[in-house]
């Protein structure tokens, strides 16, 4: 990528985010389908098929970097993506919603807020493990990241167990949200699908796809951006995880066009959940901790993750109806916040 001229890399990375929008918006139909077909049930399918896929440009990026031995740039991709794929709502909740009502009004359901107290514990224990000491480890495992994958399971059984019922009225549903059953627009997708077999094809293809561009969306973003000079740091938290987070927009744009506003929220609360499991791959790979590698920025990233997700829990539980340049007062919060954060980003040596 290093020889390649500046036109040609900003070439190479907008197609590649071309390829990464249409190929997640493939991956968030052929993924619902299947999951109704093959009846993986909601929290299978929902909460760890339908992550996976729309993470696959971080795992890819991960991966590469912990095969590489760049154990900072492993742990900058995954804490950097969850913040402004957090902000993604905000994109929903603007361009989205019919009727002219904020997101999380329509959508508001205990089980959400359950999903987003599972991202802010996951987080919460990136930041604990940030600081154990780098040559803890047992096996090529280390502790923080063990623990974070046995939180991300035990969260799923949960919210599995929520999911049928909450002893709650309405089941823990808010009156006056979706008319449909949350999950109701992969039952639309599998009738009006094609085959199982063309089906998993298309989701295998986007699949391979979707790694391949996050593979070389990083490469060549990151000499691009470099040249001219933006830090490895701030593009990471901006550009870089706006293009990787894509596909959680193509998906929850889809889930929202069907009035399924429950399932735009819970996928991308789900995607954040997922995302730091993935230290523990990153460990395996490279043989010692990766947490202890994470730069202060890392940290603040995952703590300005943890405030844009209480920031649209809160949305959940108060439900505000006024809207604002066609958005709730969350998700604007969301926005000033977020920006206040990359601008305070930059002003943090690694």
């Amino acid at each position: 990528m290093s020889g390649l001229g500046s036109v040609w890399l900003l070439a190479v990375f907008v197609a590649s985010a071309a390829v990464i929008w249409y190929a997640g918006v493939r991956l968030s139909d052929s993924t619902d389908v299947l999951a109704e077909r093959l009846h993986l049930g909601s929290a299978f399918g929902g909460l760890i098929l339908l992550a996976i896929a729309t993470n696959l440009p971080e795992i890819a990026i991960t991966i590469s970097a912990a095969v590489a031995g760049q154990l900072d740039v492993a742990v900058g991709n995954i804490l950097g993506g969850i913040a402004i794929q957090t902000v993604v709502l905000a994109a929903l909740d603007a361009a989205g919603v019919r009727p002219r009502k904020p997101l999380t009004y329509l959508a508001a359901s205990l089980v959400l807020v359950l999903e987003g107290a599972l991202v802010v514990a996951v987080l919460a224990v990136v930041v604990m493990g940030t600081q154990l000491p780098a040559d803890l480890n047992y096996a090529r495992l280390s502790p923080a990241a063990l623990v974070i994958v046995v939180l991300w399971l035990v969260g799923l059984v949960l919210l599995n167990r929520a999911g049928s019922g909450l002893s709650w009225q309405e089941g823990g549903d808010a009156p006056d949200t979706q008319e449909g059953e949350r999950g109701h627009s992969k039952g639309i997708k599998e009738r009006t699908a094609a085959s199982t077999g063309k089906v998993a094809a298309v989701f295998t293809a986007a699949a391979l796809a979707t790694l391949v561009a996050g593979v070389v969306i990083e490469r060549s973003g990151e000499t691009l951006f470099s040249r001219w000079g933006m830090s490895g740091v701030v593009f990471g938290a901006t550009v870089l995880a706006a293009a990787t987070s894509l596909p959680e927009l193509s998906t929850g744009l889809t889930s929202t066009r069907m009035a399924d506003y429950q399932l735009a929220i819970s996928d991308i609360f789900g995607g954040n959940a997922f995302l730091p499991v993935l230290f523990f791959p990153a460990a395996l790979i490279t043989g010692r901790p990766v947490l202890p590698a994470a730069h202060r920025t890392d940290i603040y990233l995952t703590a300005l993750a943890i405030v844009l997700t209480l920031i649209y829990m809160a949305g959940l539980v108060f439900r505000p109806q006024r809207q604002q340049l066609r958005m709730g007062i969350d998700s604007r919060a969301a926005i000033v916040i977020y920006i206040a954060g990359i601008i305070g980003l930059t002003t943090i040596g690694t």
